[in-house]
């Protein structure tokens, strides 16, 4: 009798350590949760689909935007520049009461939060949940499926978060798969300023150079340092850097001496482009890309065009292409294929136009009408995997390319 009463004893001992062991149910980290709430993310157990959203990291906000969960934003810190999110107001994180008047009740942050800060975020009811940038391309399906966890539970957050971190990298992929091969390197680097900070080996900026079909002449540095003797000796091909180091460079006894600098192949782009963390990555590595390889950028579906600009204007209510395409074209549901379709616009050709890019792959935000970044995004990446200058603008060319029959679907 003795054995069994201890026998059940350890039993009971082992079961309870076993739940304690777990954790807390649904986490995340351990994998999809089996129901969306609650969901532990990041240690912290969110009991609710959140009302509202702060969020106070322009890298979480690009993440939010690539899953299509915009709507879930009340507020932003100012950093927070993206043009989708302009109509929200700016707070920080000493704004407990305004994040709270705001409707907000969880907030997003890359950055701890002072114990003054989080004690009155924890007065006003409000969840602060802090998730850090990736660290490189493994650790994405981390970072999308935390903030799609927090905002729409642990299992249809999670899953979408996961599928939208892959579906970044495979178009990404696809571009690096469409650069022409070269027994010459070409050699680039990715400059924050003249004093040593670049885009290095170990950054996800130096992946998004190498993803462009470009030799990372930094790829051998670390932690974001490159120092100038070193760039010198590497003296690259095309010097890629942040608005405003150009004239720095040019200026530069130092560097002044570069094959870049004396060819002026030096190109600046938006420094969000490689320090956010969502669709603007491939907005780089296709910058980049196409700057490197112009031939990517050329064009090779001329004859879809129309046969003169005036030919097109002449019929706008024409709701098909030029009947010696028709035979190969797809249905396009009435959508007026000689107009042209800018960021910005709103409408239902919009939606037909997103449905379609949808269809082939390359829609990664929800289709609703509105011709944001996303869609802009998805539209370079169709031109440039399609033979068509990538300019984001669905002009008609474009547009009857994308509604024929041979319009390439994004692979992977």
């Amino acid at each position: 009798m003795l054995k069994k009463y201890t026998a059940a004893l350890l039993c009971a001992v082992f079961v309870f350590s076993f739940l304690i062991g777990c954790g807390p149910k649904n986490d995340i980290s351990s994998g999809v949760g089996a129901k969306d709430f609650p969901a532990t993310v990041e240690k912290v157990t969110i009991s609710n689909e959140p009302t509202g959203v702060a969020v106070l990291s322009p890298n979480l906000a690009d993440v939010v935007l690539a899953l299509g969960y915009e709507i879930k934003l009340k507020a932003k810190s100012t950093g927070c520049t993206q043009s989708d999110l302009a109509a929200l107001p700016d707070v920080t994180a000493d704004d407990a009461d305004k994040i709270k008047g705001c409707g907000a009740n969880l907030v997003l942050s890359d950055t701890a939060l002072t114990q003054a800060q989080q004690s009155a975020m924890d007065k006003a009811g409000i969840t602060v949940l802090v998730i850090s940038p990736a660290a490189d391309r493994a650790d994405f399906p981390r970072l999308y499926s935390a903030v799609g966890a927090a905002l729409k539970g642990a299992v249809t957050g999670y899953e979408k978060g996961k599928k939208i971190a892959a579906g970044i990298f495979e178009t990404i992929d696809d571009i690096t798969r469409a650069i022409p091969s070269s027994n010459t390197p070409v050699t680039a680097v990715y400059l924050y300023d003249t004093d040593g900070n670049a885009a290095t080996g170990d950054t996800v900026a130096g992946s998004l150079v190498k993803a462009a079909g470009l030799q990372n002449v930094a790829a051998g540095a670390t932690k974001g340092k490159y120092a100038v003797r070193d760039l010198q000796l590497a003296n690259p091909d095309y010097i890629f850097c942040a608005k405003g180091v150009k004239a720095k460079i040019l200026a530069s006894e130092t560097l002044k001496q570069l094959s870049a600098v004396k060819k002026n192949k030096i190109y600046e782009m938006d420094p969000n482009k490689m320090k956010l963390q969502g669709e603007e990555m491939v907005e780089a590595v296709s910058f980049m890309a196409g700057t490197a390889y112009p031939q990517l950028l050329q064009g090779t579906a001329s004859s879809a065009a129309p046969s003169s600009p005036s030919s097109a204007a002449s019929s706008p209510a024409s709701s098909s292409p030029s009947s010696s395409s028709a035979s190969s074209a797809v249905s396009s549901n009435s959508l007026n294929l000689n107009q042209t379709l800018k960021p910005g616009m709103q409408s239902d050709d919009i939606l037909k136009m997103q449905n379609r890019l949808l269809e082939l792959g390359y829609m990664f935000v929800k289709p609703s009408g509105l011709f944001a970044e996303g869609t802009e995004q998805s539209v370079k990446d169709f031109q440039l995997l399609n033979g068509l200058p990538a300019t984001g603008i669905a002009d008609p060319v474009t547009l009857q390319k994308m509604f024929s029959s041979d319009a390439k679907k994004r692979t992977g």
